[in-house]
């Protein structure tokens, strides 16, 4: 359980920060680094959800209301490493039924859209918009968990970086389908200010 009585400890002011298994580490960190931006992805969400509030998108703003708990689930699956020593608990961690779900929440959504024939530009309804600022803070923390992954000693979870590949995914298809009920997508046009 979380319990947040104190905001500020002080115990960060060297730079230094606590892992959920209790080690100090720096906040520069490419751990720090990664499960960060899974939070500033999160935070984006906040901001596409103001957008997805009307009946018109209901279907979208739970799916996004479900993806930001998992955000957080995400976070502490990374802030926890799996160095195989006995913590006392069984850490949370994200397990294939949720990038799975992540897969049907695609087809299905990419089942009312007509196919696509040109490359994307973000745009359109502010939702659609900000969605693809979303895939893109969320591509950068799959950059940054894959290299975590790839550290000699450092340890992420298999589920972790499926899951956050499969989310990018998600939001450029969520963006499509939020353009798809309002403004429609707002395509490339190769060469279009020659």
């Amino acid at each position: 359980m979380v319990v947040l009585n104190r905001i500020y400890t002080r115990t960060g002011d060297a730079g230094e920060t606590a892992l959920g298994n209790g080690e100090r580490v720096s906040k520069a960190s490419l751990r720090i680094a990664a499960y960060g931006t899974v939070d500033e992805t999160n935070a984006v969400l906040g901001i596409v959800r103001l957008h997805t509030a009307g009946a018109d998108m209901a279907k979208l703003d739970a799916m996004l209301a479900r993806i930001q708990n998992e955000l957080f689930d995400l976070g502490a699956d990374l802030c926890v490493p799996d160095t195989g020593k006995d913590l006392g608990y069984e850490p949370l961690r994200i397990l294939p039924k949720q990038y799975e779900r992540i897969e049907a929440e695609i087809d299905d959504l990419n089942g009312e859209l007509q196919p696509l024939r040109s490359f994307v530009l973000a745009g359109g309804h502010p939702a659609a918009a900000h969605l693809h600022l979303a895939r893109t803070i969320c591509r950068r923390a799959e950059r940054l968990i894959v290299e975590l992954a790839g550290k000699e000693g450092e340890h992420v979870s298999e589920g972790a970086i499926a899951y956050i590949n499969r989310l990018s995914d998600f939001f450029f298809v969520a963006s499509r389908w939020a353009n798809a009920k309002t403004t429609g997508d707002v395509l490339w046009v190769p060469g279009k200010t020659r």
